[in-house]
């Protein structure tokens, strides 16, 4: 079994007891079967990996000590991930392949042909965490509250670029041009976009329609595919 790795949502440091939420001590103690003095490492997404250890197991709490910080924070290229919400489970995995592939911000929006009306974004959050818990990241992306995507785009910063991905340039992939810098992904619903929010997407200075591929993908692989394409040629894979 690999290491057990757990998020912290506090500024961390050598030397501290952190006391556990019933939840935390449930996952150490009943699912993982930690006790006292077992070794874990911690993370607070603020200032890198700690070393840590059980100073008490309980069955509704727990403390951890702090030991030496094991890495630095790891923070990812500054890229939003934008996409229409879809069913449960498949939001659910775009979220958690956006924080494992390196997104700094995903951002659920409500499209014109969005079937999803609300998402629940306290556990989206929850995903982003396990997601950087189980991969080894030291950074938490935040998962922003659904918004309109007229409304995004009415206010969309200007030094900001944006890889609009449109099923309806399915053919060979896109090149996106060398262009460092903040960058945002899209990701449309299952009925695609509507004429409206292309002519407004076409009219965006900072927009890039780009293809990824021969095949119109379903959106939740659209957003590994894009996420994918844009770390290779303008992110930190490279």
């Amino acid at each position: 079994m690999g290491q057990v790795r757990l998020y912290l949502d506090r500024e961390l440091g050598e030397g501290q007891t952190i006391s556990l939420a019933r939840e935390q001590a449930h996952y150490l103690f009943a699912v993982m079967r930690m006790g006292p003095g077992d070794a874990l490492e911690v993370f607070d997404g603020r200032t890198g990996a700690w070393a840590a250890e059980v100073a008490a197991a309980g069955k509704k709490g727990g403390t951890l000590a702090v030991g030496a910080r094991t890495a630095p924070l790891r923070r990812p290229p500054d890229l939003w991930l934008m996409f229409a919400p879809i069913k449960k489970s498949r939001t659910d995995f775009i979220v958690e392949k956006a924080a494992e592939l390196g997104a700094a911000r995903i951002c659920p929006v409500q499209t014109d042909f969005t079937n999803a009306e609300r998402v629940r974004r306290d556990r989206l959050q929850a995903h982003a965490v396990e997601a950087a818990e189980q991969c080894g990241g030291t950074f938490v992306p935040e998962v922003a509250g659904l918004a309109r995507l007229s409304d995004v785009l009415a206010g969309w910063p200007a030094e900001r670029r944006l890889m609009f991905c449109d099923e309806a340039l399915a053919g060979p992939a896109s090149a996106l041009p060398d262009e460092a810098g903040p960058w945002a992904i899209l990701i449309g619903p299952e009925g695609g976009f509507s004429e409206a929010e292309r002519a407004r997407l076409a009219a965006l200075p900072q927009a890039h329609a780009v293809s990824l591929g021969p095949r119109i993908l379903r959106a939740d692989t659209a957003a590994v595919a894009a996420m994918t394409l844009w770390q290779d040629r303008l992110g930190d894979w490279r």
